[in-house]
């Protein structure tokens, strides 16, 4: 059985440091020994040992890398299911709802599929546990539907309009997380994949799905790893492997203690030739880094999108003695061309963490200009084209962050769960009829229409769930922040309580700052686009409804600008062209 490496994100020490074997860990571990019998031999109260060590343990382990972690033990299994591509449950996904547990999502062929579970359906009773009040959490649900495989949960569900509730025994079973849900023919030729992590099961997901399209005919490829942090460096090589060439290095590994490898694309590649484009955002890191680096520097394709995140090490779990977990950083890893796209980490943890904020605010996410990569991390690709390394993947073409995709009021809409709570009220009576009128994703897509009628019964619901159409100025919060802010030179202009023209400059700053306040709180609110980012949402939550979450995600990329560009793209050959990209 392989060992998996993790090449997470987002904490690391920069790629120029060097280490030296240190002399000192022998004395330093008899010293840890000797300290834990004196006091368990010689202390004057108990003491809990598992407390001490624990806090021992995570306090040791920052004056590492920040990306070397520790995981307690009730936290190891949660921490790995993502990348283990399974978890033991029911099979549903769900959201809450005004205290209450709505089932969003049936998995297919899952427990809840086998006895009729539904979309839409409410759980109001688990096992002899009321579902529904204002103690129900995330937490709570996982806690009750999720458990061991063959053990059984009896659900209490209400659906529509029925008075009575329904009951059902459920089996738990083995259930698929899947780490690609969303993968489609966008055109003829095209084809689209989304992965957003890269698990144990991601190469074989994408093996299905690759197949699939080019089954249908795909000859282009566009691969989204948008926002997809990392997973297993294996993984990574696996699904990076489909676009490389044999013998060709995909990434190599190494560290002061020389014991790093190289590792070579191999004969097996679904998809070396064709046209392909990977897109990537600042969320992109680690494995997403790794096949978008190699892809990049062997000119097998285009990146687009904003900087990937740059994150450069590779991690591997340790089980300790009680099944507590560290993630160890042993190795640094490099792309083709022997770049290290690790961004610096001279300046410390706070500043590393800051570091997207940083970008945004000198402009980075805007615009490709504001990007600088010293000459010293200059590389050249096989066909001359110049990438960097030393701060993550920068694309070939830039696509900004747009800025007008958001709106105040569609935010406090989304967080009182107005889009979800709306849809689920109307499909209740509805859901047959809209089955039967869109058959399939591609009919919806083509022909349902967000009625203005519908969106005024949506803004109905969201009033009645005391959402207000006003623009919010939160007067009392903003007076505070502005005394707060002023302190200094409020002081100084009142320390004569007497002058008029102190006054007026008090008046006169203070009614520009509520004033500019307003300004924002009407730019955040954006109602000039908002008709638009609902109806947006309620296709979303309809095709969601009626199909699945992957097929419903196409309706988000109808207005996705780096999807549509991309589209473009893929079939202009002048661009692959002037990039120097093989196809």
């Amino acid at each position: 059985m392989k060992t998996k490496y993790f090449v997470l994100s987002f904490f690391v020490f920069c790629c120029g440091l060097s280490y030296g074997q240190n002399s000192t860990y022998q004395i330093n571990y008899n010293k840890m020994s000797q300290l834990l019998r004196a006091i368990n031999e010689l202390y004057v109260d108990t003491v809990n040992f598992n407390a001490i060590v624990e806090n021992a343990t995570v306090e040791m382990l920052k004056e590492l890398d920040p990306h070397t972690i520790y995981i307690p033990v009730k936290d190891v299994q949660q921490a790995n299911e993502p990348l283990q591509g399974a978890f033991d449950g029911i099979g549903v996904t769900f959201q809450l709802i005004k205290d209450t547990i709505n089932v969003m999502e049936v998995i297919v062929g899952g427990p809840s599929d086998k006895v009729g579970l539904m979309a839409g359906d409410k759980i109001i009773q688990v096992d002899t546990a009321v579902a529904y009040g204002k103690e129900i959490n995330n937490q709570w649900v996982m806690t009750h539907l999720r458990g061991k495989k063959g053990t059984k949960v009896e659900i209490h569900v209400r659906r529509g309009n029925n008075s009575e509730p329904l009951i059902f025994t459920i089996v738990r079973d083995k259930i698929p997380m899947n780490s690609i849900n969303v993968f489609f023919m966008v055109d003829q030729n095209t084809g689209y994949i989304r992965l957003e992590r890269f698990a144990a099961t991601s190469k074989t997901e994408f093996s299905e799905a690759l197949h699939n399209l080019q089954n249908q005919g795909m000859k282009n490829l566009i691969f989204d790893l948008r926002g997809n942090g990392g997973g297993y460096l294996n993984t990574a090589f696996e699904i990076a492997d489909e676009f490389i060439e044999n013998e060709r290095v995909i990434v190599y590994t190494d560290n002061f203690r020389k014991t790093g490898e190289n590792l070579l694309a191999t004969k097996i590649g679904d998809f070396e030739k064709g046209k392909l484009i990977i897109l990537v955002d600042e969320g992109s890191a680690s494995a997403s880094e790794i096949v978008s680096g190699a892809v990049q520097d062997w000119d097998r394709g285009l990146i687009m999108g904003r900087r990937t995140f740059g994150k450069g090490l590779v991690q591997k779990p340790l089980n300790l003695a009680d099944q507590s977990q560290v993630r160890l950083t042993i190795s640094r890893y490099y792309t083709p061309t022997g770049r290290c796209i690790q961004k610096p980490y001279n300046d410390g943890l706070d500043s590393y963490l800051e570091d997207i904020q940083y970008r945004s605010q000198h402009g980075e996410l805007y615009t490709a200009d504001s990007i600088h990569f010293p000459d010293s991390l200059k590389y050249k690709t096989p066909n001359g084209k110049i990438v960097y390394g030393g701060g993550g993947i920068m694309p070939d073409i830039f696509i900004p962050l747009d800025t007008t995709k958001y709106s105040s009021l569609y935010g406090e809409m989304f967080r009182k769960g107005v889009f979800s709570g709306f849809t689920l009220d109307y499909m209740n009576s509805n859901r047959e009829l809209l089955k039967a009128k869109y058959p399939t994703i591609q009919d919806f897509k083509k022909n349902f229409v967000v009625s203005d009628d519908l969106l005024k019964q949506v803004m109905d619901y969201a009033h009645k769930e005391g959402v207000e159409d006003s623009v919010p100025l939160y007067f009392s919060r903003r007076a505070e922040i502005f005394f707060n802010e002023k302190k200094e030179l409020l002081d100084s202009l009142y320390k004569d309580p007497s002058s008029i023209q102190s006054m007026e400059q008090f008046n006169k700053m203070f009614a520009d700052y509520m004033n500019q306040s307003y300004s924002e709180s009407m730019q955040l609110r954006n109602l000039a686009k908002i008709n638009e980012f609902i109806k947006e949402a309620i296709m979303f939550e309809f095709a969601r409804n009626l199909f699945s979450y992957g097929e419903a995600y196409q309706i988000f990329l109808l207005s996705d600008e780096t999807f549509l560009k991309a589209v473009q793209v893929i079939n202009d050959d002048k661009v692959f062209k002037k990039f120097k990209v093989s196809r």
